[in-house]
């Protein structure tokens, strides 16, 4: 038996940012994964959001993914599109890079980290006991750990095996997704006339990327070359001369959502914890961002900085994020509909669109950047994404991000040195002082005056504001890092 501090089932994006964030807490984690390599071909996911690409940026590694992918400013609800260029955000764009080379690059960073990935290795059963969690695998000598997380998508063998209830709602339509070959060149772009549909290409002189509405559900045979030729020609007319595919699936707008993202030692995050329609491209970066809740509060767990109880916080932070985006896909799902009734919504959505406070509001909700922690009463920032603020420390000129590089916990205090003591803390807080000058600007809050000092958590978010004094500090400082 292999043992480890904590075993993650699954090498997609999810698994592969919570193992980089539990290796930079130095905690010994390795990944179970059924493949034997990363695919080179086929990739679900197409992108990143704003959101994702600053939690990237937090670790020193968004580089790595901006110079394999193509950037642009525009966002969309329903294929309604908008412009995000005047987000509040450095990263104020999307990413267009499929999921297999995301995979690959951060492969790359967690191995550089010293992770252990057991690619052919699937975990197909685990019994979970008072300190840790057997694993049998597929493969190999089985995996003993201290916990753990099931990474493995909607279809999640971690989760069933623990028995957590996955409610929510049946599919009402389902699509096919291939990369092709055509003779003719299809109509770029999304459309909606005879279903959903859409033909765009992630390289110059790559394969073209189809999706299309399947005239009918239910079918779970593997589908083929002829069901999407049959559905592009339900839809369009022609298949455009389609001859051939190097990778086919299937997904619906099946919307459904883990009860508990825990039970005692084994955790979700991901699609085995949420599964929707991937209208808007909110799955992979919706797991990445539970990867980088989850993973500093679990390191710090096993490392006895702090209570079990900790993880509770997990649930109650990333459980209603996760809820919100299966409300909005769900929304859009119903305005891709046929019929003029549904023609008069998405027209009345595109005026509102075209109005700078609803856009701003919807841009900021689908791109990540309004997420707000429910942390209490208090400030404004509290529970929200720092923002990446140009910063002159005695070390000189740095970013608010570049000092999350290590994953540790920031005291940024602005103006005079405040007389308190952070030594106790100091194994996961560090306390520095800095100088900046002009507001804060939020997504939905515009400028907010600088407070004196802040509390911000490895994954970026603000866990107390102070004015003045120190007061309710010493609280923050032992609720998240004691």
């Amino acid at each position: 038996m292999t043992e480890h501090a904590v075993v993650i089932a699954g090498a997609g994006p999810t698994g592969l940012m919570l193992a980089g964030e539990l290796a930079l807490a130095g905690i010994d984690v390795a990944i179970a994964e059924r493949r034997t390599r990363h695919d080179l071909v086929g990739s679900r996911a197409g992108g990143m959001t704003p959101r994702t690409i600053e939690v990237l940026d937090q670790r020193g590694i968004a580089d790595r993914f901006l110079a394999q992918g193509t950037t642009g400013q525009n966002g969309h609800y329903s294929g309604i599109f908008f412009d995000t260029a005047d987000l509040p955000t450095r990263h104020n764009y999307g990413l267009g890079l499929q999921q297999h080379r995301i995979e690959r690059i951060l492969a790359d960073w967690v191995i550089e980290l010293g992770v252990s990935i057991y690619y052919g290795r699937e975990v197909i059963g685990f019994a979970q006991d008072a300190t840790g969690v057997d694993l049998a695998v597929s493969a190999g000598p089985p995996l003993r750990g201290s916990y753990l997380v099931g990474c493995d998508g909607g279809r999640s063998l971690v989760r069933k095996t623990a028995r957590i209830a996955f409610p929510g709602w049946d599919p009402s339509t389902s699509c096919l997704v291939a990369d092709v070959e055509m003779t003719s060149e299809p109509p770029w772009g999304l459309h909606r006339n005879g279903g959903f549909h859409s033909f765009f290409k992630f390289e110059d002189d790559g394969p073209v990327r189809v999706m299309v509405t399947e005239p009918r559900i239910g079918n779970v045979d593997e589908p083929t070359l002829r069901d999407i030729s049959e559905a592009l020609v339900c839809a369009r007319g022609t298949d455009y001369g389609l001859r051939s595919a190097t990778w086919i699936s299937r997904f619906t707008d099946a919307t459904r959502q883990a009860a508990t993202y825990r039970d005692r030692r084994v955790l979700l995050a991901g699609d085995a914890a949420h599964v929707h329609f991937p209208i808007g491209g909110q799955g992979l970066n919706t797991g990445m961002q539970d990867a980088v809740n989850l993973g500093w509060k679990l390191a710090q767990v096993i490392n006895g900085t702090s209570p079990e109880r900790l993880l509770d916080t997990y649930h109650a932070e990333r459980h209603p994020v996760a809820a919100r985006v299966l409300h909005n896909t769900m929304a859009q799902t119903a305005l891709n509909g046929p019929g003029q009734r549904v023609d008069a919504l998405r027209d009345t959505m595109a005026e509102l669109l075209g109005m700078h406070e609803p856009r701003m509001r919807v841009a900021a909700m689908m791109c990540g950047l309004d997420i707000h922690y429910d942390l209490g009463d208090g400030h404004a920032l509290l529970g929200r994404r720092m923002p990446d603020l140009d910063l002159r420390t005695a070390e000189g000129a740095t970013r608010v991000f570049a000092l999350l590089h290590e994953a540790r916990g920031i005291l940024l205090r602005f103006g005079q040195p405040w007389a308190f003591d952070i030594s106790p803390w100091a194994h996961r807080v560090s306390a520095i002082d800095a100088e900046h000058t002009g507001g804060w600007e939020l997504p939905d809050l515009c400028q907010v005056p600088t407070p004196d000092a802040v509390l911000i958590r490895p994954d970026g978010h603000v866990a107390w504001v102070g004015h003045g004094a120190a007061t309710g500090l010493r609280d923050a400082l032992n609720r998240w890092f004691a």
